[in-house]
């Protein structure tokens, strides 16, 4: 199946967009953080990201989820910075210390067609939410020069509904976190409140672009929405609750990765919550109740299971 963006760019859509997109730096609401800030100018808001793109990293990954990996790989182009900024974030010098270097739109391409030409079934771009007018303008370059695989946006789901529709017809795969249900602990964890309300109306408008996740015949992804959920001690993420809304108000069929390898990280080693590791059984139960909602597509790799504390 061809990208959609092959489409978008032939039609003049993805170059609209890039125009809106760049535009929108100029007092940046991006994000649901809506700084306001003058990111064209080099201003900086929450994510501390200015007019141009910071990246990590880039490579063929193996450790996404099955459908995405395949026998060659994810593409994965590891931004840097977050807007969301978890406490606990396991890329913690990545997303909050901003490991990484700028690059322009012909360095991104040049990623991008790096990991295409050397057999990647996608490329994935992770934690992209502050950046989508960064990516959108490499895309043209890359597809000029031959891209022709889908792109993943890999979000931790703290997303404005406007941004995502400017991606509709461009993204085939959208991968996002539904990381909390509770406001409490998305303030306490992320200074972020609004976090769940945010989650759910983004996940619904990724949901009305792409629909379920589909599979080609050797069982790599083409379109649709894959769900990560990270399991949290004493239950704090809600798995219940969001697994629940995702069935009634999004799909039953919905591809949902639930995720057991929390451990404490950056600012929580000593938090009377989170500052302990999952158990067996806390994971276990979590895996429960999202069947128990009616979810049926869990990823099916094989994992490490915690045997220490039932």
């Amino acid at each position: 199946m061809q990208p959609s963006y092959i489409e978008a760019y032939e039609k003049g859509i993805l170059s609209e967009r890039i125009e809106v997109a760049l535009e929108a730096l100029e007092e940046c609401r991006l994000c649901p953080r809506e700084c306001g800030v003058n990111r064209l100018e080099g201003e900086e808001g929450v994510c501390r990201t200015g007019r141009k793109a910071r990246v990590a990293s880039y490579n063929a990954h193996f450790g996404e989820e099955s459908p995405l990996v395949g026998r060659y790989g994810s593409g994965t182009i590891f931004v840097s910075s977050c807007n969301l900024l978890c406490k606990f974030c396991q890329n913690y010098e990545i997303s909050h210390l901003r490991e990484g270097f700028e690059v322009g739109p012909e360095q991104m391409a040049s990623m991008i067609l790096n990991l295409a030409q050397g057999g990647c079934h996608n490329i994935n771009f992770v934690t992209p939410s502050h950046v989508v007018p960064q990516i959108l303008e490499a895309l043209p370059i890359a597809i000029e020069k031959g891209l022709r695989v889908p792109l993943v946006y890999n979000s931790s789901g703290y997303d404005r509904v406007e941004t995502i529709r400017l991606l509709e017809g461009i993204f085939d795969i959208y991968m996002p976190d539904f990381k909390f249900w509770d406001p409490r602990w998305a303030e306490r964890y992320c200074e972020a409140p609004d976090y769940p309300e945010a989650a759910r109306n983004a996940l619904k408008e990724m949901h009305r672009q792409v629909g379920d996740l589909q599979l080609d015949d050797l069982g790599i992804a083409s379109r649709g929405l894959l769900v990560r959920h990270l399991v949290m001690p004493g239950g704090i993420a809600g798995t219940a609750e969001i697994a629940r809304f995702i069935a009634k108000e999004i799909s039953p069929d919905t591809y949902i990765n639930v995720m057991d390898q929390y451990r404490p990280c950056g600012e929580v080693l000593n938090d009377d919550l989170i500052g302990r590791r999952l158990t067996a059984k806390e994971y276990r139960e979590a895996v429960e109740a999202t069947k128990a909602a009616g979810l049926h597509r869990l990823d099916p790799r094989d994992r490490v299971r915690l045997v220490f504390a039932f």
